[in-house]
């Protein structure tokens, strides 16, 4: 009874307060008290709600006859659509909050919305070595799922809520891709409703051309409504090395090396100033040594990034072992880094014991309570952006972003890129090995202006012939944006299949001007 008079007595002092100081002002000066006891319950009991449902759903065996009906009901909508006199164009019903992405689409509001509530696993099939999934299926689910009975993605992108569709239609990556590639390159078959409302089915031997147009399209030449994607076999850990290095040369030229050699099913570089970085490599076994063996994804452990930045600061080397589906979402419990700037406090160990069960919150609620202010902060005094560049190019990329930004950790991770026919491939004919240069938080520059300093960089992706992910804000303009990305075929399609009057064009979805 008193601790319910006190919990009581604390809520009706914090309530007083809001009502003295004013919403707004709380949620922008004080987020992690709003955060610490609004959001973090509300993200747990979201969690379960999906988990539960997934896994009734599953093994109930009801979600193929559900999906069926659920691809006819996006039909339906289509066509209604199209008779109704294809006023406007269309887009997904998914609310723009629930997205990953931290800007929410101003064309939800003036899109005909087609609800897609499709989120679950259709089929593990272990004979072709595909598992058939829904596009709003996400990480989260398909590691429970896959690593439970023995397999996994080849790729598996990081964070718990990025789903099917999102990595489909965008695209995404993970510390295996110097090997497997991107996301789309495990991809075997796509399904989709086109602007007519008819079903089809490509891959690369029945309609190669959308196959290959598909990935980073943003869901501009269809409704995507089922993928197969590739799996393989699984090992219950991750052995995992920690190389801290000196020198920016150094560093680039031991992330080549580690990038290079096939022999590492995992390659990862956290690089904490210009001259001082930790090259992780890993591989998968069945054999922990128990002396070596650590928990990362337990509530009450250190945050992964910290953890790292301690082999930095030591000086040493080292070896572990990982369960591999806490490695996978090594950084989910701190969003990478970006945790840091909302709960300051989140690492300290007396938080992580009482509340770090609950960590993080969902991205999708912060966006929707974020409000105007912060969205504006955000903004101005925030940098939020993955720059794919060619690995011969690392060295330069890294000085630029030390020089128009400052922002560090930096996510440095390396993939293959095969050549192709689709919007993003290399400029020759051969694979190429490129890195995605993940930087997230606070500018330390003093000269940082977001529009002029995004465009800096984005000028010399293009230079170097790389590329945006298209998540983050897209300050090129038009013209631009084609000289980055390979629009040859995905034009031509979008004119084929009739796009042009149901869907926009990916810039249109995807530029500064069409976000908030």
């Amino acid at each position: 009874m008193d601790a319910l008079l006190y919990v009581g007595g604390a809520l009706l002092t914090l309530l007083l307060w809001i009502r003295v100081k004013g919403l707004d002002y709380v949620i922008v000066h004080q987020r992690w008290v709003f955060v610490c006891l609004f959001l973090l319950p509300l993200s747990v009991l979201f969690d379960v709600y999906y988990h539960v449902r997934a896994w009734l759903i599953f093994k109930m065996c009801s979600a193929p006859k559900l999906h069926d009906q659920r691809v006819r009901d996006v039909q339906r909508q289509v066509r209604e659509w199209r008779k109704d006199g294809a006023k406007t164009h269309m887009c997904t019903g998914r609310p723009g909050w629930l997205t990953v992405s931290l800007r929410v689409g101003k064309y939800k509001k003036t899109h005909k919305n087609i609800m897609i509530n499709m989120m679950d696993i259709l089929e593990v099939d272990t004979k072709r070595q595909v598992v058939r999934v829904e596009p709003l299926a996400n990480m989260g689910q398909v590691t429970a799922l896959l690593t439970s009975i023995g397999w996994t993605l080849p790729v598996l992108p990081e964070l718990d809520d990025l789903t099917v569709g999102g990595l489909v239609m965008g695209t995404g990556i993970e510390s295996s891709s110097h090997i497997y590639g991107l996301f789309q390159h495990i991809c075997v078959a796509y399904e989709l409703v086109l602007a007519d409302g008819s079903l089809v089915r490509c891959t690369e031997e029945d309609n190669p051309d959308l196959f290959h147009a598909v990935p980073w399209s943003c869901g501009t030449l269809g409704f995507l409504v089922a993928a197969e994607v590739k799996i393989v076999p699984a090992k219950a850990w991750v052995k995992l090395h920690y190389e801290p290095v000196r020198g920016l040369e150094n560093i680039c030229r031991r992330f080549a090396a580690a990038s290079e050699d096939k022999r590492n099913t995992f390659v990862e570089g956290l690089q904490y100033g210009r001259d001082a970085a930790v090259v992780m490599t890993g591989t998968m076994t069945d054999h922990p040594e128990p002396d070596k063996v650590n928990r990362i994804g337990l509530h009450f452990k250190p945050w992964f990034f910290k953890h790292v930045e301690g082999y930095l600061q030591d000086d040493r080397a080292g070896v572990e072992y990982i369960p591999l589906r806490q490695y996978y979402h090594r950084h989910t419990r701190s969003i990478f880094w970006e945790i840091q700037d909302i709960i300051p406090f989140g690492n300290n160990a007396m938080f992580r014991w009482v509340f770090g069960w609950m960590v993080p919150p969902k991205i999708s609620l912060l966006k929707l309570t974020q409000g105007e202010t912060i969205r504006r902060l955000y903004e101005q005094h925030h940098v939020v952006q993955d720059m794919l560049v060619p690995m011969k190019d690392l060295q330069a990329a890294i000085a630029r972003f030390h020089q128009d930004v400052e922002v560090y950790p930096l996510w440095l991770c390396p993939f293959l890129l095969p050549p192709g026919r689709g919007m993003v491939h290399p400029k020759g004919q051969e694979a190429e090995l490129y890195v995605d240069i993940g930087a997230y938080g606070e500018p330390r520059v003093k000269h940082f202006e977001a529009k002029a300093t995004t465009r800096q960089l984005e000028k010399f992706v293009r230079e170097v012939h790389g590329f945006q992910m298209l998540y983050a804000d897209v300050y090129m303009d038009r013209g631009e944006f084609w000289e980055m990305f390979d629009g040859r075929m995905y034009h031509r399609l979008r004119d084929e299949l009739g796009c042009k009057e149901a869907f926009p064009e990916v810039y249109d979805k995807v530029c500064k001007a069409a976000r908030h």
